[in-house]
């Protein structure tokens, strides 16, 4: 039994120090909050770069790691490629579309660079079956990340 719990706390360890934290001079607390309260939701992820590294993430890997529907065309994307795609001095873009054949879910998706932090981008998204559109994810991680010392 001690083994077992010894193993699954080595585990933790490790998966911890593999996960993302924060973006330099912000503390996680304090945008997990206002994250969570501008999109909170079991059904939405948040990446965050500096320089194309992975720094912080908002949601489950499980969330994170989906693949979802572009809402351009056909195929599917994950939330990683989308920020790998994401160029530090574009424009924000969005984008929102049925994600089921049953039309009863709905993916949004957010990305670009956040305001105030060269070479730092983002790529947010939410599936659920009442997903606000992307163009309003943006607009409330716009506010999160001023509210919590982001940009």
């Amino acid at each position: 039994m001690r083994a077992l719990a010894a193993a699954l706390g080595l585990s933790v360890a490790v998966l911890a120090a593999c996960s993302p934290t924060a973006p330099k001079g912000v503390d996680k607390a304090v945008l997990d909050e206002a994250v969570s309260r501008a999109i909170g939701d079991p059904g939405t992820c948040l990446l965050i770069a500096e320089g194309g590294k992975t720094v912080y993430q908002y949601g489950t890997h499980m969330v994170c790691g989906r693949s979802l529907p572009t809402c351009e065309g056909a195929g599917t994307q994950t939330l990683e490629q989308r920020l790998k795609a994401t160029p530090a001095d574009a424009e924000r873009k969005t984008a929102s579309c049925r994600s089921n054949p049953e039309g009863t879910r709905i993916v949004a998706w957010a990305s670009g660079p956040v305001e105030g932090r060269p070479g730092t981008t983002y790529a947010a998204v939410m599936e659920a079956s009442e997903a606000p559109p992307g163009i309003v994810i943006a607009d409330k991680l716009a506010t999160a990340f001023a509210r919590a010392g982001l940009g």
